[in-house]
């Protein structure tokens, strides 16, 4: 019992706190797409050159610096854009910041892993939680190779983050990186540019409470019509009153296209952001706002009816419903999915097996209990070394994705979302004895989800006492849900209860059962 850690304690995870949905731009005319152009690459110039600008200020950056860069901006675009320009860069600096200091945790989880195993002799076996040493010279020699590598990086990301340096290229490194491979990559090099300079321009505004249709920069009506502020430098191409420009095509929210309608109406801060698509040409609107935050639902109220125990696997969600005593109800569930093809095909895939089990709990009115999994410090090369099909296995396994879907779409629904401290409930579901029968025999994966359940609704794992051994010694090891020897006060007698006991002492006498000096005394 020394060797495992404690659990963390269950939790209702709350609900989003902001809402994104998209429409396509369709019916746009040339002069549309000329106006998006010329708007997105002169406020995507700007949005590089204030970027340079603040990553050059590194560390000594603060409110007076802000204010002379928005102040900078606003005379070649507008105030508004400014504003937007200086807040889009803050973000991605943040951003590059955090992945920063990740990278340096991964390098000197990386750099210790190395560093304990070439302390160990060759062909050394590992402990349960210690690798061992590796199991060949040849191997020993590379990983000790490695190991400078590591710690070379792992000094200048450290330098450059006492300083303040950060590395961000607007458009993504991976894209710039495929100009020097178009042939593997499939693309001519103007097919490059196109997508290069469409990553790059710059089209988005954040919302203003107050202000006509809760944006006064790029503005739709409830009736789907779409202006543009334009910049101070393309205000020739207004086709509207103060420099406006107002496109042909309407913008229709299918998805949620009432509550937006509702926040359009009162005046309510709506951010957007236009964005050109070059695989399909299309252009497209996606609007976004914060919601009011609301207090979570107690986590005795969740547990009151039972809920649904899921575990997430590489090609299924096993799901075993459980009453509020934690027995497992029915039949268990499996909901399938293939994470294989393109990004948008594992995207609805994952989408459709998320709402087949939330209709399922919906129509039950349970609330579901998922593991609070995060794989970003498990899949590294040294943890797990030549188990390579097991790290292609957690790494192509979208846990954050799937969570912050899954919690998005239960809030719809009313669902409510309990996550759990994952420790051993695999290990557990490895047994699956208990829940064995001649009828049924359950999977480990519906194993893991009744453990997953009990451990959301407060109770062991294991649901009851396993049957006494031959003798009452504890030669054949410790019983489950049996105090450990080490605890004061677990081999004291049983708490005497009250009343007539058959083939037994009278009610009143054997109150000092548990004093054998007493207890002879009492026979002399």
């Amino acid at each position: 019992m020394g060797g495992l850690r404690e659990v963390a304690a269950s939790f209702v995870v709350p609900g989003p706190s902001g809402v994104a949905i998209r429409s396509g731009l369709k019916g746009l005319t040339g002069q549309d797409e000329t106006v998006l152009r010329q708007v997105g690459a002169l406020l995507g110039s700007l949005a590089s050159g204030d970027l340079k600008a603040r990553c050059a200020a590194g560390l000594e950056h603060g409110s007076e610096q802000w204010a002379q860069r928005k102040r900078a901006l606003t005379g070649q675009s507008s105030s508004r854009w400014a504003g937007s320009i200086t807040k889009a860069t803050h973000d991605q600096w943040a951003l590059a910041r955090r992945g920063q200091l990740a990278h340096i945790h991964s390098l000197r989880a990386g750099v210790e892993t190395i560093t304990h195993r070439l302390a160990q002799p060759v062909g050394t076996k590992g402990a349960k939680d210690a690798p061992g040493g590796y199991r060949s010279r040849r191997e020993w020699f590379a990983k000790s190779r490695r190991l400078h590598v590591l710690e070379d990086r792992l000094e200048q990301v450290r330098a450059d983050w006492e300083a303040g340096r950060v590395r961000v290229v607007r458009g993504g490194k991976k894209l710039l990186r495929t100009r020097h491979h178009l042939k593997a990559a499939g693309l001519t090099e103007a097919q490059w540019r196109l997508r290069w300079g469409a990553e790059r321009w710059f089209l988005q505004a954040d919302g203003e409470s107050g202000k006509p249709h809760g944006n006064e920069t790029i503005r739709i009506s409830p009736e789907g019509e779409v202006s543009i502020r334009l910049p101070a430098a393309l205000a020739n191409l207004a086709n509207a009153p103060h420099g406006r420009y107002v496109l042909a095509c309407r913008a229709r929210f299918r998805h949620r296209g009432e509550q937006w309608a509702d926040r359009v109406t009162a005046n309510r801060a709506v951010a957007y952001r236009i964005h050109y698509d070059t695989d399909r040409n299309r252009w497209y609107v996606t609007a976004s706002w914060q919601n009011p935050r609301q207090t979570a639902v107690p986590l005795s109220a969740v547990r009151a009816g039972g809920l649904v125990g899921v575990d997430m696997n590489a090609d299924h969600l096993a799901a075993w419903r459980l009453d509020q005593h934690g027995n497992p109800v029915g039949a268990p569930r499996r909901f399938a999915y293939q994470l294989t093809g393109s990004a948008q095909h594992r995207d609805a895939q994952v989408r459709h097996a998320l709402i087949r089990l939330l209709h399922w709990a919906a129509r039950h009115g349970l609330a579901l209990a998922i593991e609070d999994l995060d794989f970003a410090a498990e899949k590294t090369r040294e943890k797990h070394g030549r188990r390579k099909r097991f790290r292609k296995l957690i790494s192509g396994m979208p846990t954050a994705r799937l969570r912050a879907r899954l919690v998005s779409m239960a809030a719809e629904l009313g669902v409510a979302v309990v996550a759990v401290d994952p420790a051993y409930t695999s290990r557990w579901g490895a047994q699956q004895k208990p829940l064995t029968s001649t009828t049924r025999k359950p999977t480990r994966h519906d194993a893991a989800a009744v453990a997953i359940g009990r451990r959301a609704l407060g109770h062991p794992i294991r649901r009851r006492t396993a049957p006494p051994p031959p003798h009452r010694s504890d030669a054949v090891g410790h019983r489950t849900i049996q105090a450990a020897s080490g605890i004061p006060g677990c081999e004291g007698p049983r708490p005497r209860m009250p009343g007539p006991r058959t083939r037994s002492v009278p009610p009143g006498y054997g109150a000092k059962a548990g004093d054998q000096c007493a207890h002879f005394g009492a026979r002399g």
